[in-house]
């Protein structure tokens, strides 16, 4: 982050609801694209942002560094983002334990990759689908997750193979049918 945004963190730190505004204006688009890639739904991405902004306008006096806001910024999103899937979650085992959502095993011949993702768990999701839909480096992948890249590199390591065993056990239920 540059000097100028630094100082536009700290005027939004003593008050100034205007610098606040320019800093979240700044990275609107990436949050969006960030909060799509993992949500999917135009109405969960707009639910995570609005409360991202609420939160960060909040709790933005504890930012001890300016230099890390669009850090900061991005995992709340993040994390809202996660609240969001674990919310429907709990909704899918709802539907599921009163007898109205599929079988698991029907639904596992028609997984694909984005659907097997998505049953990863939350950070390695988080981190495949940073690293992989969104195409952020590893490095910049560990700076939002709060990682080493050593641990975001071993989480996609296993996320892969457990993505491939699905994968190929789908297929091969297709197969055998």
């Amino acid at each position: 982050m540059n000097t100028d945004q630094e100082s536009e963190v700290r005027r939004a730190q003593a008050g100034s609801q205007a610098s606040f505004i320019n800093l979240i204006k700044q990275y609107e688009v990436q949050m969006y694209n960030v909060a799509r890639s993992i949500v999917k739904k135009d109405e969960d991405c707009a639910d995570a942002m609005q409360e991202t902004v609420l939160k960060a306008y909040r709790s933005l006096i504890n930012l001890e560094n300016p230099a890390f806001f669009k850090t900061w910024l991005f995992r709340i999103l993040i994390n809202e983002c996660n609240l969001i899937l674990r919310g429907r979650s709990k909704v899918l085992s709802l539907h599921k334990e009163e007898g109205s959502y599929h079988n698991t095993s029907v639904n596992a011949e028609r997984m694909d990759l984005r659907d097997a993702v998505y049953r990863l768990e939350e950070v390695s999701r988080t981190i495949v689908i940073l690293h992989y839909f969104r195409d952020l480096p590893l490095r910049q992948v560990a700076e939002l997750m709060d990682m080493t890249e050593a641990a975001v590199k071993t989480r996609l390591h296993r996320a892969r193979h457990t993505l491939a065993e699905w994968l190929v056990d789908s297929a091969e239920r297709r197969v055998n049918i």
